[in-house]
């Protein structure tokens, strides 16, 4: 079989190539995937069996976020001190520092103090969207709900929301026409959402209020603040994490429903399953598709010879259809339990900050979904992202 686990244009045309990834799983789980001097990328271990992604994601000792960092591409060395700054880039004992500042704001009774603000935003929405004849679910209902929940997180004006949405839509579709005309526009608006989070901590020093930001900005209880770029930096990780995989999961997940119209009735029979089709949800669409990591050492794993400095990829989307993990996994249930997706992490140092949030996101939306919706019916093609790294949905059109 033919793989490119990274060939953009399969992600736009046809999704996530489940087809390569089951092969590799079954025949080759720790695989020397090719590079491609054309995209201008090294080769590279494709690892797609979830006991592997979990042992990559909780041994950050032997696999590194901060020597060549997590995202996919490779990374200049002139931008490299810059980008080590992430969380999402650094390893122990600099990242559990960092981690234990911003944990403060989602712990799970934090998070649980939004679920009622999340309802009337998905009303909101839905208040909306009723009577229309061009509802498109991406623009309308599922990339909309993450940036009113951002937004209130960081007690920014709801009125910026839009301008959210689109540097979030820059920096994860550099390489979608829709979105970017090149990895240079990503970049810029990296730095436009980071001056964006230098303005709103300035303005929260001068003005605390109730929210993320001002917490975010005092010290804890050992003294610890998070320096200027520190914030900067998390807000900018904040933006693209929180609205991203929430965005896709749920336009995926609706998508997922309409491919698989007895799990609907199921939840209209029980809105409560609401709850572990959220987890279902996030399996079947592993919204984040990959991450990348550097071994820090020569190694062995699974009788492939690993040397230090090599690139593995984990590979979300292989590892959540591993039929050594779930039984029978190429079957979409929302009764589904145990469940133990890794669609957020597989544990470890990077396990996702905002999991809880995410979660119950989507189990508000599909329960108010099932409660006012129960006729939804997709009235066009879906469109995908062109990206390997996200299992993103364009558009969505739907009629309610």
């Amino acid at each position: 079989m033919h793989i490119d686990l990274v060939n953009q244009d399969q992600y736009a045309r046809d999704g996530v190539p489940h087809d390569q990834m089951r092969w590799l799983r079954e025949n080759a789980p720790v695989y020397w995937h090719q590079g491609d001097p054309v995209r201008d990328w090294p080769g590279f271990w494709a690892l797609t069996k979830h006991a592997d992604v979990v042992h990559v994601s909780r041994n950050s000792n032997l696999f590194s976020s901060f020597r060549r960092l997590a995202l996919f591409n490779e990374t200049p060395d002139e931008t490299l001190e810059l980008q080590r700054m992430m969380m999402l880039n650094q390893d122990p004992p600099e990242h559990t520092r960092r981690r234990s500042l911003v944990n403060r704001g989602f712990t799970p009774r934090a998070i649980a103090k939004l679920e009622e603000r999340i309802r009337e935003i998905c009303h909101q929405l839905l208040d909306e969207a009723h009577g229309r004849s061009d509802v498109d679910f991406v623009r309308d209902i599922s990339a909309p709900l993450p940036l009113y929940v951002i937004c209130e997180l960081l007690g920014a004006p709801i009125e910026d929301r839009d301008k959210i949405f689109e540097w979030s839509n820059r920096m994860i579709g550099s390489e979608d026409p829709d979105y970017a005309t090149s990895p240079e526009e990503g970049q810029a608006a990296a730095f436009e959402l980071y001056a964006y989070a230098n303005e709103l901590a300035a303005a929260r020093r001068e003005q605390p209020q109730d929210d993320i930001v001002t917490k975010l900005l005092q010290p804890d209880d050992s003294g610890e603040t998070l320096a200027v770029d520190e914030f900067d930096l998390f807000v900018l990780l904040l933006v693209v994490a929180g609205n991203e995989t929430t965005r896709n999961a749920a336009s995926g997940g609706m998508l997922t429903f309409f491919e698989h119209p007895d799990e609907w009735r199921k939840l209209l029979k029980d809105p409560a399953l609401a709850r572990p089709a959220s987890d279902e949800i996030v399996r079947w669409v592993s919204p984040v598709n990959l991450f990348r990591r550097t071994a820090t050492t020569d190694m062995e794993l699974r009788g492939q010879r690993i040397a230090e400095n090599d690139k593995v990829v984990v590979f979300y989307s292989a590892a959540n259809r591993d039929p050594e993990i779930f039984a029978d996994p190429e079957t979409f249930d929302i009764t589904r339990d145990p469940n133990p997706q890794i669609g957020f992490g597989g544990g470890g140092a990077h396990f996702c900050l905002g999991n809880h949030l995410a979660k119950m996101e989507l189990r508000v939306l599909f329960e108010i979904l099932a409660d006012r919706a129960p006729k939804i019916q997709q009235s066009g093609e879906a469109t995908r992202l062109r990206s390997y790294f996200i299992n993103g949905i364009k558009t969505l059109p739907v009629t309610l």
